[in-house]
């Protein structure tokens, strides 16, 4: 069977890619689909509902400040157990969708947990936390051991 190369389009860049420029075309109308309702904002965030803190140490204790816009006290909990201290809290959505539509949702929702691992034999009785105006303040009593300077260490040349 003869193949007649003149019928065939000639392949030139534009052809090869037609297909990839065609896909693409469709995938961009499924995000912007998906985006007009709103929601792949926060899925797309790696801290959708998250915890934004700062950890500082200080000779004598281990500093977080976290804040917390929007989070109730009554919606938030912390706990120190196994030398991790925790942070859990729920922020509850303020909107009410039935009455308006929204053209841009950024701000999320939900609950919300952050880990910090401190160090070894933190006493949990020593913990002080205070919560002013969505933001956390938690100081971390270091133990003893933690507190004691470094022993420095001679380093030979060979």
């Amino acid at each position: 069977m003869k193949t007649n190369f003149a019928l065939q389009k000639p392949l030139t860049p534009a052809t090869m890619l037609a297909p990839i420029a065609s896909l693409r075309r469709e995938m961009d109308r499924l995000w912007d689909e998906v985006n007009a309702n709103g929601w792949t904002a926060n899925l797309l965030r790696d801290d959708a509902v998250g915890v934004r803190m700062d950890v500082a140490e200080t000779e004598k204790e281990i500093q977080i400040t976290a804040d917390l816009p929007g989070v109730e006290l009554k919606d938030l909990d912390i706990s120190l157990a196994n030398d991790i201290l925790t942070i859990h809290g729920e922020r509850k959505s303020e909107r009410d969708e039935k009455k308006a539509n929204f053209h841009l949702i950024e701000r999320s929702f939900g609950q919300f947990t952050r880990k910090i691992a401190v160090p070894e034999g933190c006493d949990p009785a020593e913990v002080k936390a205070d919560f002013t105006n969505g933001v956390l303040k938690i100081a971390i009593a270091k133990p003893a051991e933690a507190i004691a300077p470094p022993h420095k260490i001679k380093i030979n040349k060979s």
